[in-house]
C-alpha cells in the first residue's frame, strides 16, 4: 500500500514537471508567440518588414515538436502504467494542477511573457538597433527604436500592470 501511494506521489509529480516543462512550451506558443507576432505584422511599414517570415516557420516547427514531445510522453506514462489506472490518473491531475497553477500567466500582457518572446524572436526582426534590445530586454531601448521606426510602441509592447 506504502508503494502505491508513494509511486503515485511521483507521477503527480511528473505529471506537473510535464505541463511545467513541455505542455508549457507548447501553451506558450499560442498565447503569447502568435499574438506577438500579429502585433509585429501589423505594425509593419508600407514597403518594410519588421519581423522576418520565418518567425512563422519557426513557431510552427516550435508547435509541432512540443506537441510530439507531450504526446509522446503521455502516452508512454499511460502504456507504462497500463495495469494501474491510479498511476496515470494522478500524472494526469498533477498536470491539470499545472494548468491550473499558470492559469493566469499566459499572455503576453505579463512582462516574464513579453521577455521571453523578445529573446527568443529578436533574430528575426530586420533593424539592428530593435534586434540588439529585443536581445538584452531593454523596453525603454524597444520603446526608442519603435519611435525611430515611426511605429506605434504602445501596439506591440504591452502595458504591464501588475508587475514591478
Amino acid at each position: 500500500m506504502e508503494n502505491k501511494i508513494i509511486y503515485a506521489a511521483l507521477l503527480f509529480l511528473a505529471g506537473w514537471l510535464w505541463y511545467f516543462l513541455i505542455v508549457r512550451q507548447f501553451v506558450f506558443n499560442f498565447t503569447t508567440v502568435m499574438p506577438m507576432l500579429k502585433r509585429f505584422k501589423s505594425a509593419e511599414k508600407t514597403k518594410e518588414q519588421l519581423i522576418s517570415v520565418n518567425a512563422n516557420r519557426f513557431v510552427w516547427i516550435s508547435v509541432f515538436v512540443w506537441f510530439l514531445i507531450s504526446v509522446g510522453l503521455a502516452v508512454l506514462v499511460v502504456f507504462l502504467c497500463r495495469n494501474h489506472i491510479y498511476l496515470w490518473i494522478s500524472f494526469f491531475v498533477g498536470g491539470v494542477i499545472g494548468v491550473i497553477t499558470f492559469i493566469g500567466r499566459y499572455t503576453p500582457s505579463t512582462k516574464r511573457n513579453f521577455l521571453d518572446f523578445c529573446s527568443s524572436y529578436y533574430r528575426f526582426i530586420f533593424d539592428d538597433e530593435l534586434r540588439t534590445a529585443m536581445y538584452n530586454g531593454k523596453i525603454s531601448q524597444m520603446k526608442t527604436a519603435f519611435n525611430r521606426l515611426e511605429i506605434n510602441k504602445d501596439l506591440i509592447i504591452p502595458e504591464f500592470k501588475h508587475e514591478k
